[in-house]
């Protein structure tokens, strides 16, 4: 491994170890990363099942239970971070009664584990509600700004990461189906609409990391981008989609995408990203929402092509010191599409692209060490950034190194 193109995801810090209040002089410490400050993530959509029940309040069966946790602790063995789903029109079908027991149940299941979460999306043309069809344009834009001020403040401290408005280049232009979000888009332009969610959003959680989200990649999105940011609205970070059903980018598209939105100097995040595993995508399709079929299955040269595929891509944007997160979209192959783009099979088995990428999260992307200290029980060490477990003469800490890491005092 080549450690200089990974510095910046490492800092230098000495060590400042104290045993029962003393200095541990000359002393053998052993430092083990437990966490990674970059966010590795997945779907979590199973865990509103998982720990919610059914959409009706009644249980799910215990052999069902039993295999989603099964499934869940697989991942998230590896994976430090989740996107929980807030699509309007199945996390609130009928007005006023949102599906916000079962969600808050998928947070504890997430929070025990350690696992930094985000909601997905706020705002969305594609599965709206239905109801809001019944108000006025004017009526629509606060009924959903009424929505951000609810959820937002409902689960700030346990959700405070947002895709605020997904996909909003095509938004004014969506011609599928009619629908509330596309009819007020269409009437007071893009930006205003980003404007006025993303004002409801911040004013409900000051703290929050907002993101505008977004699967055209081309210029029209770096044109929006722009024209939010001349415009004053808060981004916090631009969200990248890259579903690839019709085959890998390659390591040059990915890093020409960087390129272009590297230009805003804001954090990137690669918030779903699929890579197949089985037959790919007809090239000739657009919308990949077109491609309906009855099975797609992984195949076992698939899934050796899809791991190289993961790795690279994984390290190409490891690599890059904007990017701060990647998400691999479905947990398990079947799950969007039924394609097979899952880390797991759809039995919860392990794929060669779960386990190549384990190794690199858990082996080559984390330090594990031991330091001597000196007569006033320092030390200095460099590592990757994240959580730390730091054991002396049978004693253990925990400690985080960050990026403004300087002395860090570890009191075993």
């Amino acid at each position: 491994m080549d450690n200089n193109k990974f510095k910046h995801r490492k800092s230098c810090a000495t060590v400042k170890v104290s045993i029962d209040g003393k200095a541990a002089v000359n002393q053998t410490v052993r430092l083990k990363q437990t966490g990674h400050e970059f966010l590795f993530g997945v779907g979590g959509f199973d865990a509103v099942e998982l720990m919610g029940g059914n959409p009706d309040g009644s249980p799910i069966s215990d052999g069902q239970k039993n295999f989603l946790k099964e499934r869940l602790d697989r991942i998230f063995s590896v994976m430090n971070y989740t996107t929980l789903p807030f699509y309007l029109g199945r996390y609130e079908p009928n007005e006023g009664s949102p599906d916000e027991a079962r969600t808050m149940a998928a947070t504890g299941y997430f929070s025990a584990k350690g696992v930094k979460m985000k909601g997905h999306p706020l705002v969305w043309h594609t599965v709206c509600a239905d109801w809001l069809m019944n108000y006025s344009n004017k009526e629509i834009l606060e009924k959903l700004k009424r929505r951000i001020d609810r959820d937002v403040t409902r689960f700030k401290g346990t959700i405070d990461m947002w895709d605020v408005i997904n996909e909003v280049v095509i938004m004014p232009v969506f011609d599928k189906y009619d629908n509330a979000v596309t009819r007020v888009c269409k009437e007071i332009g893009q930006v205003p609409m980003i404007r006025e969610v993303f004002s409801a959003a911040r004013e409900a959680n000051p703290s929050a990391v907002l993101f505008l989200n977004d699967f055209d990649l081309s210029e029209k999105y770096v044109i929006l981008i722009d024209g939010c940011l001349q415009a004053g609205i808060p981004i916090d970070v631009i969200g990248l989609q890259s579903h690839q059903h019709q085959g890998y980018w390659g390591k040059e598209k990915t890093q020409e995408i960087l390129e272009r939105y590297s230009q805003f100097g804001l954090p990137l995040h690669f918030t779903e990203n699929t890579i197949i595993s089985g037959d790919l995508m007809p090239a000739h399709i657009v919308d990949l929402n077109d491609w309906q079929v009855d099975s797609w299955p992984t195949t076992p040269e698939g899934e050796e092509r899809q791991a190289r595929e993961v790795i690279e891509l994984y390290t190409t944007l490891f690599e890059h010191p904007l990017v701060e997160a990647v998400t691999t979209w479905c947990p398990v192959d079947g799950k969007w599409l039924k394609a097979p783009a899952g880390l797991l099979r759809a039995d919860n088995s392990v794929k060669p692209a779960f386990t190549e990428l384990e190794k690199m999260i858990k082996g080559e992307w984390r330090t594990e060490t031991s330091l001597a200290t000196n007569a006033s029980g320092d030390a200095v060490f460099e590592g990757f950034r994240g959580s730390y477990e730091a054991e002396c003469n049978g004693k253990k800490a925990c400690f985080t190194l960050s990026g403004d890491a300087g002395l860090i005092e570890v009191a075993i």
